[in-house]
């Protein structure tokens, strides 16, 4: 009997992903490692739904139904407990990264550019939804969420592409899946306009998800004094000032209200929100980023 071929496509398939992943060792390898920090449970991303494996107890709540309680453990108690069963079906992500001239900017060269430290963690948390066997994709790559390595090596390949022309980003939200979940990473310094319509079409999608702000520690402390001459990352704006000290309290008044009116707009929205600095820590960030998606349901 002669020895049975492989299968043509696989070894076709696998070089492939290593030839992208060839190309690509820095970013992956970061996020990669900043994956391996954040330790899975067995089943990932744990959470109620239709299943088969018992998950917890927990008290009953307005809008329960009465054939959810679970009598005998009820009966233990002065109260009611419903019994949660663990959700099996994979779910999908899709991540936003915006891509302007803004996310270029850092104000010391020993930190990231936002950009960076953005497309580190959106990359770090899809290695960390695929290990959970979740399906994920980029809302620019234009094809649905999928899960596996070579989806990881399709994300690391798009985020490496260079920066849009324009100065600030307005979230994607093409082909957005209903009843998925979605991250969206920026600066959010842009048209808040543009942030409420992605919202809105996700809401109607009955999608929800996290906010995530990414700013410079200069853009929170607004260290400037006397002569200055502000410009925008795109060079499409500027304003000079002989007085930059006078402008520090007005503008963060300004930045404080754009942080609540985010705020407000993930709470509304049933999403939420959350604001990083690149001079902190970047595993803290994924921590969040991971556990808003177990939060935001």
């Amino acid at each position: 009997m002669s020895e049975a071929q492989p299968h043509q496509g696989s070894p076709h398939l696998r070089s492939r992903a290593e030839g992208l992943a060839a190309a690509l060792p820095p970013l992956l390898a970061q996020a990669e490692h900043l994956a391996s920090t954040v330790l899975l449970g067995e089943h990932g991303r744990r959470r109620a739904g239709m299943g088969d494996e018992f998950w917890q107890y927990r008290h009953i709540a307005p809008g329960d139904e009465a054939r959810e309680i679970d009598w005998r453990r009820s009966a233990k108690s002065d109260v009611h407990f419903i019994r949660q069963k663990e959700w099996q079906a994979a779910q999908s992500v899709v991540i936003w990264v915006d891509g302007s001239q803004s996310m270029r900017f850092s104000g010391d060269r020993n930190r990231p550019a936002k950009a960076d430290r953005a497309r580190l963690l959106a990359l770090a948390l899809s290695v960390l939804l695929v290990r959970g066997g979740e399906r994920v994709g980029l809302s620019n790559i234009g094809a649905p969420p999928r899960s596996g390595q070579l989806q990881l090596v399709r994300i690391a390949e798009a985020l490496t592409e260079s920066l849009s022309d324009e100065d600030y980003g307005t979230p994607e939200t093409p082909g957005l899946p209903s009843h998925a979940r979605a991250v969206f990473i920026s600066d959010f310094m842009g048209d808040m306009a543009g942030v409420e319509a992605a919202l809105a079409k996700a809401a109607d999608r009955d999608v929800r998800g996290a906010l995530f702000q990414i700013l410079d520690p200069v853009e929170e402390a607004f260290p400037f004094d006397g002569r200055t001459i502000f410009q925008s990352m795109g060079g499409t704006l500027e304003h000079e000032t002989l007085k930059a000290g006078d402008l520090k309290q007005r503008y963060l008044e300004r930045l404080a209200e754009r942080k609540d009116r985010l705020e407000q707009l993930s709470r509304v929205s049933g999403w939420l929100y959350g604001c990083h600095h690149t001079g902190d820590s970047a595993q803290a960030a994924l921590l969040w980023l991971y556990g808003a998606l177990e939060r935001a349901r």
